[in-house]
């Protein structure tokens, strides 16, 4: 399925203090100059939400989360709920990284718990899936792929917003990125998977490619079958790099 409206969503991880927050204004005023046709995205650390919220109100950036826990509220010290998310002014949420997968043990099933909270919540959750560089060289990326957007993704999904991110975890962060083919055939999977899992509802859930994404690389990445957006790391931390993969979409 094409579809003309793309998500372009930054994740920045564990990086922005106070003055990193100039990177928004120029987004934001960038995109009030010459307005876009696609959803632009900021996941900030939690320490940023509420400010960037602020600073983004009235303009085209949205804000969200890099992560949530699966419970409404309890004795979680440094956690944070997906209403607390909400009540800083984020409207998304990352689930399912593969740097919480892989750092932190999250499996499938605590994925889709954090999807369900962060819907229940009034968040609209990017479910990230992704195979190793072993799992790919042993053939089996697809077959891992499709399994975890099985279990990963919100089983009270249909009619509900939400997204899904194929980020290849050998290709995060690494400057390799797989080739146009090998990504067409993991989201072609991926849309079947969730076809087969939600039905018509299914077909319309955006999927997005992220990992090594750069304004270089972005418009041959977003021109894929079935690539509905991209989840950008570390080329989301500056507003020029990060307005070259939106004008690329």
């Amino acid at each position: 399925m094409k579809q003309s409206v793309k998500m372009i969503a930054g994740n920045w991880k564990m990086h922005g203090l106070g003055a990193s927050l100039v990177e928004v204004d120029e987004l934001a005023a960038s995109l009030a100059a010459e307005p876009t046709e696609h959803r632009v995205i900021i996941c900030p650390p939690a320490t940023l939400i509420e400010r960037l919220s602020g600073k983004a109100a009235g303009s085209a950036v949205e804000i969200g989360g890099q992560d949530c826990h699966e419970q409404v509220s309890g004795a979680f010290t440094g956690s944070i709920s997906a209403g607390m998310l909400v009540d800083a002014g984020a409207g998304l949420v990352i689930v399912g990284h593969s740097e919480r997968r892989e750092g932190f043990g999250e499996t499938d099933a605590l994925v889709a718990a954090k999807a369900e909270a962060a819907l229940s919540a009034g968040l609209e959750p990017i479910v990230c899936v992704g195979e190793s560089l072993a799992q790919r060289e042993a053939g089996n990326a697809v077959s891992v792929v499709t399994a975890q957007v099985k279990a990963s993704t919100p089983e009270s999904g249909p009619g509900r917003r939400f997204a899904v991110a194929y980020e290849p975890i050998w290709a995060i962060g690494t400057g390799l990125t797989p080739t146009v083919e090998q990504i067409a055939e993991v989201h072609l999977a991926i849309r079947t998977a969730l076809v087969e899992r939600f039905g018509e509802f299914g077909g319309a859930v955006p999927i997005l490619y992220g990992g090594s994404v750069k304004p270089s690389n972005a418009a041959e990445i977003l021109s894929t079958p079935e690539v509905g957006g991209a989840l950008v790391g570390g080329a989301s931390l500056k507003a020029a790099d990060f307005l070259g993969i939106i004008r690329a979409a």
